[in-house]
């Protein structure tokens, strides 16, 4: 067990999340492969941002860089966070190959190793959505941010594919620890406004959908098996129930069917934008 994650579990008496958030740093290792696929979209989110050269920016829970390195494109001096090293070593090549100046950190949103109001913007593409507490990391990204600034994230639509699935999946993993929050949350306009509430001012929301291209939908959810944590993880817990691993493959697949069409599945999404007060 790596010695980062053996501090965290270490940790748990002081952190009840903190074996949870472990887990999702082992789980979100094989993304990787993924990584194209959200390129579009972290184009729309430094776009809806105006992300510009000279800036200060922030990517939470970065993965392997796509809105960073779109960032840096713009000239701005861009920072990306993530829980998982493995993610954040392809993060560094990418910038190499690229050519861009990124700085790459591991670390957890929801204690994020920087100071007060240190960035102009702080973004975040379908990630800082996986931290447990959403006030304790909506907290910590306002914090880092400079009054005036910007924050900007994407998150899944909870009516959307992504959504869906995940929604299917958490009826059969284990209950995440007591106050955790569902992903998908965040993808509710309602939601966003309470848990920014009066910290922000210039509210402004943007929909989107990333079509991605797939032979069929079980093509797809065996590719969602392989990259998603929390589906590796009901993978790995039903490991000896094939039985009932088949019927939750059969309800994934029937709860995607809808969004499969032309040989894409259609997963829709929220851009947030505000001003910090």
């Amino acid at each position: 067990m790596p010695a980062q994650r053996e501090e965290i579990l270490r940790a748990s008496d002081k952190d009840p999340f903190a074996a949870f958030k472990a887990m999702q740093r082992e789980g979100w290792k094989n993304y990787g492969p993924a990584e194209t696929h959200t390129a579009r979209p972290a184009a729309q989110l430094v776009r809806v941002a105006g992300v510009r050269a000279g800036q200060r920016v922030l990517d939470v829970a970065c993965g392997t860089g796509p809105v960073a390195l779109t960032a840096a494109r713009r000239g701005a001096m861009v920072s990306g966070l993530d829980l998982t090293p493995e993610l954040l070593e392809r993060g560094r090549e990418n910038a190499t190959i690229a050519g861009l100046d990124v700085s790459f950190r591991e670390g957890d949103v929801e204690a994020l190793p920087y100071r007060d109001q240190e960035f102009d913007v702080v973004l975040s593409q379908f990630g800082h959505i996986f931290a447990p507490r959403p006030d304790v990391a909506t907290a910590e990204m306002l914090r880092v941010l400079k009054p005036g600034g910007t924050i900007a994230f994407t998150t899944w639509a909870p009516e959307g594919a992504v959504g869906v699935m995940f929604g299917i999946l958490g009826r059969h993993l284990p209950p995440p620890p007591p106050g955790a929050a569902r992903p998908p949350e965040w993808g509710d306009v309602a939601t966003v406004r309470a848990r920014l509430g009066d910290r922000v001012r210039d509210l402004y929301f943007e929909r989107g959908a990333l079509e991605g291209p797939a032979l069929s939908v079980q093509h797809n959810r065996l590719e969602m098996e392989a990259i998603l944590a929390p589906f590796r993880a009901l993978v790995h817990e039903l490991r000896d129930k094939p039985d009932q691993l088949a019927k939750v493959r059969a309800e994934v697949d029937a709860g995607l069917a809808p969004y499969f069409q032309d040989n894409f599945l259609r997963n829709d999404y929220l851009i947030t934008r505000a001003t910090k007060v």
